[in-house]
């Protein structure tokens, strides 16, 4: 794999060949290019705000961050995203990282699809989210020149169904536990895919609570 592009670097470490593998082997093409691209928006972003992050750790977040969506945990009844903060942490745990640096990682992962939140803690929490709404939705597009964009999707293309794959990626690591889906934007993709499903109404489950019985 190219070790670097658009002057980010993939660490080349231990622990950055053997993220890489392990999601290689996991996950489909698509959703590995989409890990891969994730870290190189992040990592360009944070050189860009000139923010001080960890590559390795930042790295190892944005690979784990959509492995709760893959055939392994298709009985879980999580969110997708502590299914991936979970493995990224048993990962860690066994390549001795300090107990602060696996917590980093773990909140990148688990908090990456959630809005408002991210963008206030540390870098690398902040450049996974950052990173994968650059790749799926476009956020910040303009930030990043046409050099680099050019540069990232031609060591790891977005397939020409892109859009219509990871919408479906997300729904087959989604369909089998919708109300993981609650609270999050991730009930949009149910909606869209399902048209049985149905939205969880905050104002219902208040309404319809035990201090009102």
């Amino acid at each position: 794999m190219l070790k670097q592009i658009a002057g980010v670097r993939i660490p080349d470490s231990k622990i950055g060949r053997e993220v890489t593998q392990l999601i290689r082997d996991t996950e489909s093409e698509l959703l590995f290019h989409h890990s891969v691209r994730v870290y190189f928006w992040g990592s360009l972003a944070g050189n860009r705000m000139e923010l001080n992050f960890d590559p390795e750790l930042l790295y190892t977040a944005a690979m784990f961050h959509d492995i709760g969506l893959t055939a392994r945990y298709e009985n879980s009844q999580l969110r997708f995203e502590v299914d991936g903060a979970n493995a990224a942490r048993e990962f860690l745990q066994g390549h001795g990282i300090s107990e602060s640096d696996i917590e980093t990682v773990w909140n990148a992962v688990a908090l990456h699809t959630t809005p408002g939140v991210p963008q206030y803690m540390r870098p690398e929490i902040a450049l996974v989210q950052a990173g994968a709404g650059m790749d799926v939705a476009g956020r910040g597009y303009d930030q990043f020149t046409d050099a680099q964009r050019e540069a990232v999707t031609a060591a790891f293309p977005r397939e020409t169904c892109c859009n219509d794959g990871i919408i479906d990626a997300f729904y087959q690591g989604m369909k089998h536990r919708p109300d993981s889906t609650f609270g999050t934007f991730n009930d949009d993709v149910l909606a869209f895919k399902d048209p049985n499903f149905r939205r969880i109404d905050m104002c219902s489950v208040i309404l319809a609570s035990r201090w009102n019985s």
